[in-house]
């Protein structure tokens, strides 16, 4: 076992300083240098975040002395090729999702890992998260008896101007960028995690506001899970309405929601409307803004809210107790790139489904 705060390097300006670095620390590691493309702006965010070291090469990088793991937050065409160089050093991580661009890159890394024998999970912190995972508790203890209806809805404005600043790999979809592949792989994750695999999808990817990319910045996604149950997932970012937020599982018995992006979940069955406790170990994490300044863009300003730090720490203490050889802290179980395969298959078979018009079989 391990002693004292093992040593990581973060992949990436953005998400990376804004939820890994925090969150990391708060999990006790050691965050020894943020690795981005601009050199001044990595300086200038490693100053703000006071990481230590500022790194343009990545093999500077896994060079680094008392490193024994790396978070990757970089545009997901990119993921590939840090991973497998980072478990080709031995290294441990968490790759943000999507995963990869495509299935192959995915399968590529899970390989690698299996290689190398490593720890190697999928940023899909919300599974941590108290309300997302006291749902899928609710379910999986039978409360709501069997699921047979799931919808996800997620309507927000923050990037509804067309003069809205963000990355030029976001706009791209051959990238990886979009909304699908941003929000989407976290809904697929997160219903996975709850009511289980995929079947079929027949999906939509309009474009609510043009600002001239090929990406999307919406998606409608009917699907059929091999359970029988049958859902939508419906989200944009390109709203200028007040913000539309609704989760919720109607089964045989009842049905459970969560109210908003909160901690707060209710079942309602026959005898009557309830709320659900949060277990202890969902319970907590403070929220806090980033340094001041730091925030720049309209895409900063969508990713580094806060909202994901509770959730992402008790992902990395998830982490930290794997690659010590401790149990987990968590009932919650991480993601294993074998679970970003999975959401991969999905991601591919809805964009297919928008090309084609028509339901995919998984």
């Amino acid at each position: 076992m391990s002693v004292g705060a093992p040593g990581v390097v973060v992949f990436g300006t953005g998400f990376g300083c804004f939820t890994h670095v925090r969150a990391l620390r708060n999990a006790g590691f050691e965050v020894k240098a943020v690795v981005g493309r601009d050199p001044e702006k990595t300086r200038q965010r490693a100053r703000a975040f006071e990481v230590p070291e500022a790194l343009v090469s990545r093999d500077d990088a896994l060079a680094l002395p008392g490193v024994s793991a790396v978070t990757i937050a970089t545009p997901p065409h990119t993921h590939a090729e840090i991973a497998l160089a980072a478990m080709e050093a031995g290294k441990h991580l968490i790759c943000e999702k999507p995963l990869a661009r495509d299935v192959a890159e995915g399968e590529a890394m899970r390989d690698a890992a299996e290689r190398a024998g490593v720890v190697a999970l999928v940023g899909t912190e919300f599974r941590f998260d108290a309300g997302q995972a006291t749902l899928a508790r609710c379910v999986a203890r039978g409360e709501v008896g069997e699921p047979r209806l799931a919808t996800v809805l997620l309507h927000v404005g923050v990037l509804a101007d067309p003069k809205a600043e963000i990355p030029a790999w976001w706009a791209d979809a051959g990238q990886g960028g979009g909304w699908l592949g941003a929000h989407g792989s976290q809904v697929i994750d997160q219903i996975r995690f709850t009511l289980g695999e995929f079947e079929s999808v027949c999906a939509s990817l309009p474009r609510v506001v043009e600002r001239g990319m090929s990406a999307d910045d919406a998606f409608v996604v009917q699907f059929r899970l091999a359970s029988g149950c049958l859902g939508t997932m419906q989200s944009t970012c390109s709203d200028r309405s007040p913000p539309m937020i609704e989760t919720r599982v109607a089964g045989t018995r009842g049905s459970a929601w969560i109210r908003g992006v909160g901690s707060e979940v209710f079942l309602a069955d026959a005898s009557g409307t309830r709320r659900v406790d949060v277990d202890d170990d969902l319970a907590g994490g403070e929220i806090s803004p980033p340094p001041e300044g730091t925030m720049q863009t309209d895409y900063e300003k969508m990713i580094g809210h806060g909202l994901d730090i509770p959730p992402w720490t008790r992902l990395a203490e998830c982490f930290r107790a794997q690659i010590e050889g401790r149990p987990t802290p968590s009932r919650s179980r991480p993601a294993q790139l074998e679970d970003g395969i999975a959401a991969l298959r999905v991601l591919e078979a809805a964009r297919r489904s928008a090309a084609e018009r028509r339901w995919i079989e998984l």
